[in-house]
């Protein structure tokens, strides 16, 4: 593509060179140009006409020591000069040295001698390489001038594109949108990353409902871009639309194309909040299986909160034991205590409550819930003494030593109806 754009431009710059190319007039642009005609001798277009075929043949190195050697002998002609170090140009950017490139455009350009297509024509290729080396305030400077010389008809979709980049870098983003649609109107199938660019300014500028067309668009095309569809829904989301958010969000899932962790979270997230719990659990317990999520206790904590939510205490309690398995203190066990109370085991609730208290790291509301609850278990069992001294150590804690003293209180009285 590089050898194929070099070759076209320096032929382009040859046609030039033969005197073929009309003047328009720039004079809305500033000071009209009135170069002299510059005209080639039939020797010096041979040479020209050589070194085209060496590019052509993808020769760099070869061209540029020809054209070099015709720069040194080319005397006074400011002409030839400047025929030369536009091809000179050309050719050091296909090289690879876009700086010594610069140079080169920016001399031709200043020697004022070139027809005003070729002449403006190196401000677009210093825009270019100046963009390319984040010298922005340069870059576009040059485009403007350029933009100002040339007809509108011959600016083309690409020449937009290059200023909507500028003015997003710039942090311009208006004019940057304003660029980005003109050369998308341009085009009957519009790059990609037009789209992308103008989706980037939309945003910027919370432009949220427009954002929502240009993604709708850009999935039309490429529905199998699993960004657009996370993006899809986050934007209805930010529009407070949660059942579209979620729709678009659900049926990415269900194409299989989420695969990270956030945008797994994401949609569990959406079902809860939509009181869906079900799916927020089954989501979340199939990530972890699948190695999306991490199997540790937060996550397992997460399924086993979701299945509770959803009624499923079965399969809250077997999330529980998920994540008591990668757990090192007796929280865990607490939520498991929690859920065997509920459903009126009490001997495994009792196996739970003790595996908390011994396993520790509770803090010291954790633990006076745990030892009132354990107490409630004694209690269930029959075991009067134990739940008695689980409340009398549950009243040594400040939380929860008002329902320890309540529970004293119960007891005594059902010993006390016992023994009558």
């Amino acid at each position: 593509m590089v050898r194929k754009s070099v070759y076209c431009l320096f032929a382009v710059s040859l046609l030039l060179a033969s005197g073929g190319a009309a003047h328009a007039d720039w004079s809305a642009c500033g000071t009209a140009r009135n170069p002299a005609v510059g005209t080639l001798d039939e020797q010096t277009w041979r040479r020209l006409s050589a070194i085209h075929d060496v590019i052509g043949e993808g020769r760099y190195d070869e061209a540029y020591g020809n054209l070099r050697s015709m720069l040194e002998r080319a005397g006074r002609d400011v002409y030839l000069q400047a025929i030369l170090i536009q091809a000179l140009a050309q050719v050091t950017w296909a090289r690879g040295d876009s700086d010594l490139a610069l140079g080169y455009f920016e001399t031709a350009h200043e020697l004022d001698a070139l027809p005003d297509s070729a002449h403006y024509g190196l401000l677009y290729s210093a825009a270019q390489i100046y963009f390319m080396n984040d010298q922005l305030e340069e870059a576009g400077e040059r485009l403007e001038r350029w933009f100002c010389a040339v007809p509108a008809e011959e600016i083309t979709a690409a020449a937009w594109v290059l200023k909507a980049s500028i003015l997003a870098h710039l942090g311009e983003f208006v004019g940057a949108l304003e660029a980005i649609d003109a050369a998308i109107d341009m085009e009957e199938a519009p790059s990609e990353d037009w789209y992308q660019l103008k989706l980037a300014a939309q945003y910027e500028l919370e432009q949220y409902e427009p954002a929502v067309d240009t993604l709708n668009t850009l999935l039309a095309r490429w529905p199998e871009r699993k960004r657009y569809w996370v993006q899809l829904a986050q934007t209805h989301y930010a529009l407070g639309q949660d059942q579209r958010a979620l729709a678009v969000q659900a049926l990415a899932y269900r194409n299989g194309l989420l695969e990270e962790s956030s945008d797994v979270l994401f949609l569990a997230g959406l079902y809860s909040k939509l009181q869906l719990p079900y799916k927020a659990a089954a989501v979340l317990e199939q990530a972890i299986r699948d190695g999306i999520l991490a199997a540790d206790r937060g996550q397992w904590a997460q399924v086993a909160e979701s299945w509770y939510a959803a009624g499923e205490l079965e399969r809250a309690l077997a999330a529980w034991e998920s994540a008591g398995r990668a757990a090192d203190d007796g929280l865990t066990d607490l939520h498991r205590g929690y859920l065997l109370v509920d459903l009126e085991r009490w001997t495994a609730a009792l196996e739970a409550l003790n595996r908390s208290l011994a396993r520790g790291g509770l803090d010291e509301q954790k633990a006076g819930e745990a030892l009132l609850l354990r107490g409630m278990v004694h209690f269930r069992l029959g075991d009067l003494d134990g739940a008695g001294a689980d409340w009398d150590r549950a009243g040594r804690f400040g939380s929860s030593r008002e329902a320890a003293r309540q529970w004293l209180v119960y007891l005594k009285e059902e010993r006390r109806r016992r023994a009558s």
